[in-house]
């Protein structure tokens, strides 16, 4: 088949790859280079680069809304959608045979929009995985053609889940174009509006630990926001980044009704800091500041020791 690829980021490209070995992919659309990064160098998109070394011929317009005729002349069958990060306006839409396919990150409805991995993540849900959508004028509203569903690991970060489900979704778009191709049309099935629940974008001021939360909740935020924007704390005006933590049930079990103030470390030994929450508490493992690298805190303390009775936040 004939196919027009729109991606960006690193979780577009396992999929670009997989289509691009079993179809005739005719363009590829990314977003333009940026500067990132404290040089502020600038930075072509995953998917440029790897469609340059695939000799694709690749796109970079600041909106599609003036590329119908483009997209009209290359005559896609189909046109498939991975976290391009521009809204598809319906004139483009209309334009391929087959319709726009999009791979979202989750178990539709739950988790439209921006942020799937990490709202899964941060609400302890135990499964996900993705959708092939077909896509249509709403916001991630479309009915889907195909399902894959994986576990969430206890230990997952939305960095390992990102890496599972890009690799799932690019299985998931392979196996829906094989089918398109035999069968020309796919049974989708309607969205249940009702059941919708909306992953808004992350935001840096989330990072922000409250320590009157839950240990819980409070190590599922951490997970979810690695490798970005990493939780964040004070210590004697100090900022405090927690790369890992696991909530310290057996301190729990131990202390039974006694009451700490939260955010007061209760416990400090090699394996970390035992910070109590607004219920129960929680060891930070891996710590950062600034200027310095993420480390365990064994290796931390050595160099900023965090006493019994100190107080974050």
């Amino acid at each position: 088949m004939k196919i027009v690829f729109a991606g960006t980021p690193d979780f577009s490209v396992p999929a670009l790859k997989a289509i691009a070995s079993e179809h005739r992919v005719i363009a590829v659309f990314t977003q333009p280079d940026r500067r990132s990064g404290r040089g502020k160098k600038v930075t072509e998109p995953a998917v440029k680069v790897v469609a340059k070394s695939l000799n694709l011929e690749v796109h970079q317009p600041t909106s599609l809304r003036d590329q119908s005729e483009l997209i009209t002349k290359l005559a896609p069958d189909v046109m498939v959608v991975v976290a391009y990060g521009v809204i598809l306006p319906q004139a483009i839409l209309d334009i391929p045979k087959l319709g726009c396919l999009n791979i979202h990150a989750s178990l539709l409805p739950r988790w439209r929009g921006a942020a799937p991995i990490q709202r899964a993540l941060e609400a302890g849900d135990t499964n996900t995985g993705v959708c092939i959508m077909q896509m249509e004028a709403g916001l991630d509203t479309g009915p889907v053609l195909q399902v894959q569903e994986i576990a969430i690991s206890p230990n997952d970060t939305s960095s390992s889940l990102h890496n599972k489900l890009a690799d799932l979704g690019a299985d998931a778009i392979s196996s829906t174009l094989k089918r398109l191709e035999l069968e020309d049309n796919i049974e989708a099935i309607k969205q249940d509006d009702t059941a919708a629940t909306y992953a808004k974008k992350i935001s840096k001021d989330e990072a922000n630990i409250d320590w009157s939360a839950s240990a819980q909740s409070i190590e599922r935020r951490i997970r979810a926001f690695n490798p970005w924007p990493i939780v964040q704390t004070t210590h004697s005006g100090t900022r405090l980044r927690i790369w890992a933590a696991a909530v310290d049930s057996e301190l729990n079990a131990n202390r039974g009704t006694k009451t700490n103030k939260a955010g007061e470390v209760v416990a400090v030994n090699q394996s970390g800091v035992t910070v109590a929450c607004g219920e129960g508490f929680l060891r930070l493992q891996i710590l950062q500041r600034d200027g310095s690298k993420p480390m365990s805190y064994k290796a931390f303390r050595n160099g900023y020791p965090i006493l019994l009775k100190d107080t974050l936040g």
